[in-house]
């Protein structure tokens, strides 16, 4: 499930934190919190998985705004912003969680400023354009619509971050996204999928990269590396592709890394 939403601010002179994406997830949580409390407290305390293994199933791209860098704050210079959020939910709740995002109201903030955004529409979108329902194999080139955050861990258990122009980040992706499919859909399946599954990165000379950071000036900040400006040539099952589209690709997805979308 897709949602684009259209958000305003009638704020003057809005300026955000150039490290938004922690707040703006905190504020997608308690949207959901007020009109299901079970289900946040779910995605926030354990999520889909099993042991050590969690996935909260969700995503969101970067904001689409017009703006200008200064130190690390953005500071806006148009008044609409496109926000997609991404959700791997059944097909039932569907209008339901669309529904939570009409016409509110939130504040995008840190402990330096804040901007007042009003939801003034949403708007669902297809997963996956072009592709038809009884197609069960489909090939199709994804680009981040956030950055990928893609990593291996070391011997003291940190990630060693990967972009994608090395031949492990492609690996990392994968055995990720195996992951969250064998969570949902058992193990044994998605052996059988991605024994089959193709990926190859390309246009990787033209990469990005983006250092971010979560829960910025606190005790518990981490900064994360993610990589945008490449493209992604796939070949998989449509339930794989619909659970990338859905929850997205690497790891931090829920703090609104890893987005992708069709390239036209």
């Amino acid at each position: 499930m897709r949602l684009l939403l259209t958000l305003n601010t009638t704020d003057n002179n809005p300026v955000l934190p150039i490290n938004y994406q922690y707040p703006l997830s905190a504020v997608i949580y308690k949207i959901i919190q007020r009109a299901d409390a079970r289900y946040a407290e779910f995605l926030h305390n354990k999520g889909y998985g099993a042991e050590h293994k969690h996935f909260k199933l969700f995503t969101f791209s970067d904001l689409t705004i017009p703006f200008k860098i200064q130190q690390d704050r953005l500071l806006l210079t148009g008044r609409e912003a496109k926000l997609i959020i991404c959700f791997h939910i059944p097909e039932a709740m569907e209008n339901f969680v669309k529904g939570l995002f009409v016409h509110q109201q939130f504040e995008i903030a840190d402990i330096k400023s804040r901007v007042q955004f009003t939801v003034s529409q949403v708007e669902m979108i297809p997963v996956l354009n072009g592709i038809h329902s009884s197609d069960k194999e489909v090939a199709v080139q994804l680009q981040p619509l956030s950055p990928v955050v893609a990593g291996m861990k070391n011997d003291k258990g940190n990630y060693d971050y990967l972009s994608p122009q090395e031949p492990a980040f492609k690996k990392a992706i994968v055995y990720n996204w195996k992951e969250k499919y064998a969570t949902l859909y058992g193990q044994a399946a998605a052996e059988a999928v991605f024994s089959k599954l193709q990926l190859e990165v390309t246009q990787a000379h033209d990469t990005r990269s983006r250092l971010i950071t979560i829960k910025a000036n606190t005790e518990q900040q981490t900064r994360i590396r993610g990589f945008t400006h490449f493209k992604l040539n796939v070949q998989a099952p449509k339930l794989a592709l619909e659970l990338a589209m859905g929850a997205g690709l690497g790891l931090y997805n829920s703090q609104g890394m890893g987005c992708v979308g069709v390239c036209p």
